[in-house]
């Protein structure tokens, strides 16, 4: 572990655990509803948000295409901020989604993540598979929490299309 100095005071250690997961489900609902749901910011308000009537949104922007980003922050009950900023680099309609995030808690970054999202037509329904690989930043423990938060969501974006 080296030490960093952010020229503010005290050195802090400075460490990067890695992590990866790859999730699917199968939703009954047409390819197009789900690419609505990941990409229209109605949308995707209505499943990519917190714990219900434990977080509340502060701020959310949505720009997806090649080149965009997308804001989402939201303050839990204790107070604390949670941010997601993503990059997407690659974006096909109905097909794929490649984008990169910052996670930040308050003002720490906690992480850094590649994400990738393809959607496959499977008769009147559609398959989603999500692949991920993160860097937890500077002490942040993820074991296991990112894999099962996605998945939750993955629950709640199913939810969303009635599937």
């Amino acid at each position: 572990m080296a030490q960093s100095n952010d020229g503010g005071g005290a050195a802090r250690p400075r460490s990067v655990a890695h992590g990866s997961f790859h999730l699917e489900r199968r939703y009954d609902a047409p390819i197009e509803r789900v690419w609505l749901a990941l990409t229209d910011r109605e949308a995707k308000e209505k499943w990519f948000v917190g714990p219900p009537g434990e977080w509340e949104l502060v701020e959310r922007s949505m720009d997806v295409r090649d080149g965009g980003r997308e804001l989402a922050k939201g303050r839990f009950k204790s107070g604390t901020v949670s941010t997601f900023e993503a990059l997407y680099h690659d974006v096909v309609p109905h097909e794929r989604l490649v984008y990169s995030y910052v996670m930040h808690l308050d003002e720490k970054k906690i992480s850094v993540s590649l994400a990738t999202v393809q959607l496959k037509r499977e008769g009147k329904g559609t398959k989603i598979m999500i692949a991920e690989q993160g860097a937890f930043l500077d002490g942040y423990d993820d074991a296991g929490a990112r894999e099962h938060g996605t998945g939750h969501l993955l629950d709640a974006l199913g939810a969303s299309l009635g599937a």
